[in-house]
């Protein structure tokens, strides 16, 4: 079968060198023809990686103009991911777009429209999408072992040093637009759109930082409230990164997330005592930080093959990026559609 020819425009998201390589792994699949990246401080602390050596620099519209190509990863700065997005799905691309969307919802709107209308595949970085313990959490919940879902905790924390939380300042809704989405996603994917959502956002001002690295979103369902915390402002809080799910049968706890990989199973049928610690390792593949992106790449192309359909269509993205917004304080048309 024909390799997938892919490019990327933009080093300086924090996920693009481990995208890259995840392409570069597969070289039966994807033929790397380079990267472009117009700020000249991005190539100088990041262009020697690993991930671009031996990689052609182009220009951004020398990739755009290129009539071989199959398919674009959008790794820019986060500002600018929505854009550039747009002007590779213009030039006919099918397009990886890390995360998460931007926050004038009426461009990412548009470019999701343009997509659908071409029918190109546009598939977003959201990680926890193929991580083993949330998809085996899934197929928990779908087989009904967990009854109804009455709500799901999820923690996203890390101790980020003071640079980092200064760069938060760059986004109205700081670790909770970071880092949130992440968590906003596993709770629609499984609950679906919530009555109402209510962000917490706060600012520690520790080392003069004014980002806001201290927030709290609270979802609303039926059956009760389904809450997201982030901070980079937690020792150890990359340790303590959960997704607790709560069902009418049972609980899951996935704690750690990554690195290690641990999860939980509790049965009501198995617990003899509401008092006595009744939960069930389940043992689920732990990736390490360089598997991380190997079946989010693979999946992509699957999908523009048409080997695979993305589950996550075009209106899924658009409604999870309001979730997103909302959670992050984040004013927007509520209406806005694809």
């Amino acid at each position: 079968m024909k390799k997938l020819r892919i490019a990327q425009i933009g080093i300086g998201h924090n996920h693009g060198a481990a995208k890259m390589l995840a392409c570069r792994k597969f070289p039966e699949i994807y033929d790397v023809v380079g990267f472009a990246e117009s700020d000249e401080a991005w190539v100088k602390r990041r262009g020697n990686d690993d991930a671009y050596k031996g990689l052609i620099r182009y220009s951004e519209q020398e990739i755009l103009s290129m009539s071989d190509l199959d398919a674009i990863l959008v790794e820019t700065d986060v500002w600018n991911l929505d854009k550039t997005a747009k002007k590779c799905l213009d030039h006919g691309f099918h397009v990886h777009m890390d995360k998460p969307a931007g926050e004038d919802l009426g461009e990412y709107s548009n470019l999701l429209s343009v997509a659908k209308e071409k029918g190109l595949v546009v598939q977003l970085g959201y990680m926890y999408r193929q991580n083993p313990a949330v998809k085996k959490a899934l197929e928990i919940i779908n087989n009904g072992a967990l009854g109804d879902i009455i709500s799901i905790d999820a923690v996203m924390n890390t101790d980020h040093p003071t640079e980092y939380r200064k760069w938060l300042e760059n986004f109205k809704g700081g670790t909770m637009y970071i880092f949130g989405c992440h968590l906003i996603d596993v709770i629609f994917s499984v609950m679906g759109k919530p009555k109402k959502v209510t962000p917490y956002l706060k600012k520690t001002g520790f080392d003069g930082n004014s980002s806001f690295d201290n927030d709290l979103a609270v979802l609303e369902y039926p059956f009760g409230f389904s809450t997201v915390k982030t901070s980079s402002v937690e020792v150890n809080g990359y340790g303590r990164r959960q997704i607790v799910i709560n069902g009418t049968k049972g609980t899951i706890e996935i704690k750690p997330i990554e690195r290690p990989t641990r999860m939980y199973l509790s049965l009501r049928e198995k617990c003899q005592s509401a008092y006595l610690d009744c939960r069930e390792e389940i043992i689920v593949r732990d990736l390490c930080g360089e598997e991380r992106y190997d079946e989010m790449m693979l999946d992509f192309a699957a999908f523009i093959r048409g080997e695979k359909e993305n589950p996550y269509t075009y209106e899924y993205e658009l409604e999870l990026q309001k979730l997103v917004l909302a959670a992050s304080g984040v004013k927007f048309d509520p209406d806005k559609e694809i």
